[in-house]
């Protein structure tokens, strides 16, 4: 794994034992908090009833009325009390997903990365150079007197190639240590020089090695067949002599290995009669620089670049191959979705306590099955596309929502709250477009509750709540 992989920072996580210590510790403060104030307040209802026990029937009454309401709160504390018992974890383990799935993303694409990292296989034109005499006069001072000096200098000029024919073979393959790809490189090119000059006739032809290389072979230089010897180790040119009005030819050719690139750069020349084949033995291959082909031809797993010129063309980019890896899509969806989790459950709970009847342990299953199928979508993500993980995903959820009703209608309106409050608002959070999907999910989850409890439109009948209420009783 790359070491540049890293989680999402300041997120919590479950395998961090220290953040796990922290906010236990906070929860067990607020948690002693609560406890204290529904301890206070019972102790106060029973003090006063304590002091009023020889009153009026009113006061009696009224004293009455704060032991219900106490006792409701009280079984409406377990409901709440179990809501936070699934929500903390279940959000510890959604940070925690969001993380790990994050740092997955960052690795697979660390991966890619250093598969086509390195440095590129460089190609440079030849030059053909020669020198000049060429005067030049400048001042200076003699004995006090300006004195204008007149003398000549040597300078450098270049001859334009008559002809380029280039062909270069790449194959691949992969540097086990790093797990990179590399290219190998077979060489060869023509070059046609033509002395179009009437009084020189001494030049240099300078054709150096590709740049960042990691091996070279089999460097050769030839004129009409015949090999040229280099003079100094390192030095590229080589002196030959060409009459005026004369053509001669050249051949370079060598075995090359570098990095998962190759480029042919013109040097700013205005090359003619050019033509330049790239044959990559590996796929998928594509053509660099943004310097379009005038052909390509795939055959199998090797792809053909060709790149003619028949009267001049100067370019600024250099043409060239590299291996054209798969865009990594998407990124960023699944954690940002294990991070609005909770959001989305909180919102489920609710539909379902405002659609239907709900026992504690049904609530208690239900957020199971809830987190239960995030953690699949995690992980079932990796393997297939995150939207159709979810819908197969989807469909176990609803089957299974289906079971808490006590009856048809009542099932019917859990499936209903599951699909506006739970399978919607996450199939939004993995498509494009998850604004207008999660406005119509909200819009769904207000008009069900307007047809359930303004108009009447679709109500529990007597014998389906009372159905409902013995099945929760009994669970």
């Amino acid at each position: 794994m790359s070491s540049s992989a890293q989680g999402i920072p300041g997120l919590p996580d479950l395998t961090h034992p220290v953040e796990l210590v922290q906010f236990g510790t906070q929860a067990l403060k607020a948690s002693l908090l609560l406890v204290f104030l529904v301890v206070a307040l019972g102790v106060a209802i029973a003090l006063i009833s304590f002091s009023l026990r020889r009153s009026q029937p009113e006061q009696f009454i009224f004293i009455g009325e704060w032991a219900v309401r106490y006792s409701q709160l009280l079984r409406g504390l377990q409901h709440l009390t179990l809501v936070l018992v699934l929500l903390v974890p279940g959000f510890f383990l959604c940070s925690t997903l969001s993380n790990r799935y994050h740092y997955w993303e960052q690795t697979k694409v660390a991966q890619v990365a250093e598969s086509v990292a390195g440095e590129k296989l460089e190609q440079f034109a030849p030059q053909v150079r020669y020198s000049i005499q060429e005067p030049y006069s400048y001042n200076t001072q003699v004995n006090g007197k300006i004195v204008k000096v007149n003398e000549t200098r040597q300078i450098n000029r270049f001859l334009t190639l008559a002809g380029s024919q280039i062909q270069v073979k790449l194959d691949q393959s992969v540097d086990v240590p790093g797990r990179s790809s590399i290219y190998q490189v077979n060489y060869t090119a023509d070059y046609k020089v033509v002395n179009q000059l009437k009084d020189i006739n001494n030049f240099f032809f300078e054709t150096p090695p590709p740049n960042g290389y990691t091996l070279l072979a089999s460097y050769k230089v030839e004129r009409n067949g015949t090999r040229l010897q280099q003079t100094n180790p390192g030095d590229y040119g080589f002196p030959f002599q060409l009459q005026p009005g004369e053509e001669t030819t050249f051949r370079v050719t060598y075995q090359a290995q570098g990095g998962p690139r190759w480029v042919y750069s013109a040097t700013g020349q205005l090359l003619s009669n050019f033509r330049l084949t790239a044959i990559a033995n590996f796929a998928p291959a594509d053509f660099a620089s943004g310097v379009v082909p005038n052909e390509i031809k795939v055959n199998g797993g090797s792809t053909q670049f060709t790149w003619i010129f028949d009267d001049n063309v100067s370019v600024k980019n250099p043409f060239g191959v590299f291996t054209n890896t798969e865009p990594i899509r998407h990124t960023g969806i699944i954690p940002r979705l294990l991070l609005l989790a909770p959001a989305i459950f909180l919102w489920w709970i609710l539909l379902l306590y405002l659609s239907l009847p709900m026992s504690f342990r049904n609530i208690a299953i239900a957020g199971c099955i809830f987190f239960a199928c995030l953690l699949t979508l995690t992980y079932l993500a990796r393997v297939i596309n995150a939207q159709l993980a979810w819908t197969l995903i989807s469909i176990i959820l609803l089957i299974v929502t289906w079971g808490l009703g006590a009856s048809r209608s009542a099932s019917l309106a859990a499936i209903v709250a599951t699909i506006a409050g739970a399978v919607l608002p996450i199939f939004g959070l993995l498509i494009p477009f998850s604004g207008l999907t999660l406005s119509l999910a909200g819009l769904l989850s207000a008009v069900w509750l307007a047809v359930r409890h303004w108009y009447g439109w679709y109500s529990l009948h007597p014998e389906d709540q009372r159905l409902q209420t013995q099945k929760n009783g009994k669970d």
